[in-house]
């Protein structure tokens, strides 16, 4: 800061700090972060003010402009009976169904895979390194490969066409990623804490639950926003797998846009992607506040 002398009214010196202009490298960062923020809130503007207003303001062509008669009939419409196919239930039907396939898919997935990645990162496991290998292989090989497989093995266990069968196709897609993960994580931990335990005669499971699962506050949280994004906006999964009365909210709602009875109804339409995209937007905050208070509470704490 520079500092600026000046004289009061008593005829004693004031020195009054200026603040000095910001660096042209800092303008130039906030009108980039502006110019991104704009990249996402446009759009998403453009979505919202369309679904509040009625069919004939939106044939005007006048996307930015607000609505006038604001309007929540699309909303309604959407979620009770906007047409999927034949079915025109609206997209309430698809968001019970992608509830029945998220909720199994993150136990299932969560349980095994955490336990496996400490196995692997704190016990020593025989051929450990082969297996992490071939984990390593099946986190990127492609869904396309292994559909028709998968489609076979759902159909003999007799889960094809059922949220249950979604939730354990999305189980196993995601195991390999997610054991790397929680390994790479367990790996972290001090191993004097693990080999306290163990001279203390601490089992496999007591030690996992009493020590290795409270210090898993923060990779939870982070797996559980990796899988909640992935299972939500999944597409092809719920589209193979799924049968008429078990798709998923995403499967519905693309249903809904390439459904033509009539005149295009856009209001309908944004209003449908509004309300697919809410829950996870819900859940993200929920989720992101206990994050952010984790690591609060470790910074203050070391």
């Amino acid at each position: 800061m520079t500092a600026i002398s000046a004289t009061s009214h008593s005829g004693r010196e004031i020195k009054v700090r200026r603040r000095p202009l910001p660096r042209p490298s800092r303008v130039v960062i906030f009108v980039f972060l502006f110019m991104a923020a704009a990249f996402f809130a446009v759009p998403l503007y453009v979505i919202v003010v369309t679904s509040l207003k009625t069919m004939d303001q939106i044939r005007e062509g006048q996307i930015f402009s607000l609505p006038s008669p604001l309007t929540v009939d699309a909303w309604s419409y959407a979620w009770t009976q906007a047409c999927s196919g034949m079915n025109c239930n609206g997209v309430r039907t698809g968001f019970v169904n992608s509830l029945y396939i998220l909720a199994p898919s993150l136990v299932l997935t969560i349980s095994l895979s955490i336990v496996t990645g400490y196995g692997l990162a704190l016990w020593n496991v025989k051929w450990a390194n082969g297996f992490l290998f071939v984990l390593f292989i099946c986190a990127f090989v492609p869904f396309q490969i292994i559909m028709y497989p998968l489609i076979k093995i759902t159909g003999s266990l007799q889960i094809y066409g059922t949220t249950f069968g979604i939730a354990v196709i999305h189980s196993v897609l995601s195991l390999p990623f997610l054991t790397l993960i929680f390994r790479n994580y367990f790996k972290g931990m001090p191993p004097q804490i693990i080999a306290a335990a163990m001279i203390d005669s601490g089992s496999f499971w007591r030690i996992f639950f009493e020590i290795v699962l409270p210090m898993s506050g923060n990779i939870m949280i982070v797996v559980l926003i990796l899988m909640i994004t992935g299972i939500w906006n999944d597409f092809l999964v719920g589209l193979t797998f799924g049968a008429q009365d078990t798709q998923p909210m995403t499967v519905v709602l693309n249903n809904i846009t390439v459904t033509t009875t009539g005149a295009k109804n856009y209001a309908v339409d944004m209003a449908s992607a509004l309300l697919t995209a809410l829950p996870p937007l819900v859940i993200y905050f929920v989720l992101g506040r206990f994050f952010i208070q984790g690591i609060t509470a470790g910074a203050i704490k070391g």
